[in-house]
């Protein structure tokens, strides 16, 4: 006899809530509440091509990149969500060069800010290519009832208190972490809920994948071109069984990565000094997972989540992923 028991994403979380006895069922009603912005994000995003919301909006984001339609939706999207939790006193965005400040009365006594990347990979939407959201979750700084401040968003990466993405592709995915762990869950659409498919998620310590934008080679740090060498080349006569694969969504990659084995490689380069991938809101939600999942995160010479950022879109070169993989980038980085 078939075995037809699921667990949705909101009996997980309320079977988890146990975890964090501090917590009182808020963080557990703001993942909630993630959980529905996503599945708004997502039934847009299935109608890309039949509505008038892919294409670019005619205006740019704080980093100067041209903003797509979907991406000021799921902006919107998230923002309310998050403000009607009543558990989220303010949210950073890739999308507004500052933190968004909730002023009102039961926002301000709640005890989260959310970091948030609304819409990873959205250039790529108009060609029906895999995207995702990503999210990082920590405990204010600030008394509560009072206004949030910037040190708030300025935290140290393993201050989460929980993490995690949703991958929009053939299914839909919510994969995320209270620091117990990495849990998937995916969007089933008959009863409209994210259903339990991928339980304590465990990355290979080795992998097989490098993801990289090898069009970018001749910008690369010499230790870059190097690793990428290592994975190419013959070793004592034997063809090393590293193969690339890379999307050009952070979301996309990693999550291939996170259950395959391999690692997700974006380095500085010549047009980008300081790497491209945010810490706040894109690097620190990611390196969280990973290591949740057994796997490292750095930014070639030390942890991602020891890092303090000083600005709300502070930019690092980041690699993610299998754990011996990530060790043997910063072994190439330090020659």
């Amino acid at each position: 006899m078939k075995n037809y028991n699921i667990t949705t994403l909101n009996d997980f979380i309320t079977l988890k809530q146990k975890d964090f006895p501090y917590a009182k069922g808020e963080l557990s009603s703001l993942l909630t509440h993630i959980g529905t912005a996503a599945k708004m994000v997502n039934k847009k995003i299935n109608k890309a091509g039949l509505v008038d919301i892919i294409g670019n909006s005619g205006s740019v984001n704080i980093q100067g990149e041209s903003q797509q339609k979907l991406d000021v939706y799921a902006d919107e999207v998230f923002i309310n969500a998050l403000l009607t939790s009543g558990q989220c006193c303010g949210v950073a965005t890739e999308e507004n060069q500052s933190e968004i400040v909730f002023t009102e009365p039961f926002a301000q006594k709640g005890k989260y800010i959310v970091c948030t990347d609304p819409l990873d990979g959205s250039s790529n939407i108009d060609y029906n290519v895999s995207v995702g959201s990503i999210f990082s979750i920590y405990r204010r700084i600030t008394p509560r009832g009072e206004k949030v401040r910037n040190e708030d968003f300025l935290q140290e990466g393993s201050k989460q208190v929980a993490a995690g993405y949703i991958i929009y592709g053939s299914s839909t995915m919510l994969v995320y972490t209270t620091g117990n762990g990495v849990n998937g869950f995916t969007l089933d659409p008959s009863i409209g809920e994210f259903c339990l498919s991928h339980p304590e998620i465990k990355t290979p310590e080795d992998g097989r994948i490098y993801s990289v934008n090898e069009g970018n080679w001749v910008h690369f740090p010499p230790g870059i071109k190097k690793y990428v060498k290592y994975c190419q080349e013959k070793d004592a006569g034997t063809l090393r069984p590293y193969t690339s694969r890379y999307i050009g969504s952070l979301v996309s990659d990693f999550h291939r990565n996170l259950l395959k084995g391999g690692i997700f490689l974006y380095p500085e380069n010549e047009t980008a000094p300081k790497g491209k991938l945010r810490i706040v809101y894109e690097c620190n939600p990611i390196a969280f997972i990973s290591e949740q999942s057994g796997g490292a995160a750095s930014n070639g010479c030390e942890r991602i989540l020891s890092i303090t950022p000083s600005s709300l879109h502070q930019r690092s070169p980041f690699y993610a992923g299998s754990k011996n993989m990530v060790k043997k980038i910063e072994e190439f980085l330090s020659l």
